[in-house]
């Protein structure tokens, strides 16, 4: 992970968007859960897809804990932070992230894509939604 944040602006989304990351990176998922809303939305990617099948989101720490489930840990994700682009508010704000994820089966995705984030007054994250699609995805065999 690249962190580019001076002190003075860690603030709630930021401690809640980093570490998320830090817990998907370490298979954490009590950890990543502890970090959401019970009335979390999540939209990764927005609109409909493998992870988003009606293309509603993924709704509720009980829906979010299958998708952690399915997508998240049986392989080894690396997010990587591009640039990130704060909001005049301290609940939001906007990354462009690369997403690598190492499959049980040595095949490798990685995706570029804009991901927001938006945290309630406690700090924990209601909303993430992530701009990419499946043809923005690079595919990779495994290493032989």
């Amino acid at each position: 992970m690249q962190f580019r944040h001076k002190r003075r602006s860690m603030n709630p989304v930021v401690i809640a968007s980093q570490s998320s990351w830090r817990c998907v990176q370490s298979h954490d998922r009590e950890g990543w859960l502890a970090l959401m809303a019970d009335d979390i939305v999540v939209e990764d990617p927005i609109g409909e897809a493998v992870t988003n099948p009606d293309g509603t989101g993924v709704k509720g720490k009980e829906a979010l804990a299958a998708f952690y489930d399915t997508n998240i840990g049986p392989n080894q994700l690396t997010v990587t932070c591009e640039e990130t682009f704060p909001s005049s508010s301290p609940d939001e704000i906007a990354y462009i992230l690369v997403l690598r994820t190492e499959f049980p089966n040595g095949y490798v995705a990685t995706v570029r894509g804009v991901f927001t984030y938006k945290v309630n007054t406690a700090g924990l994250i209601t909303n993430l939604r992530g701009y990419w699609n499946l043809e923005a995805m690079k595919f990779e065999e495994p290493a032989k």
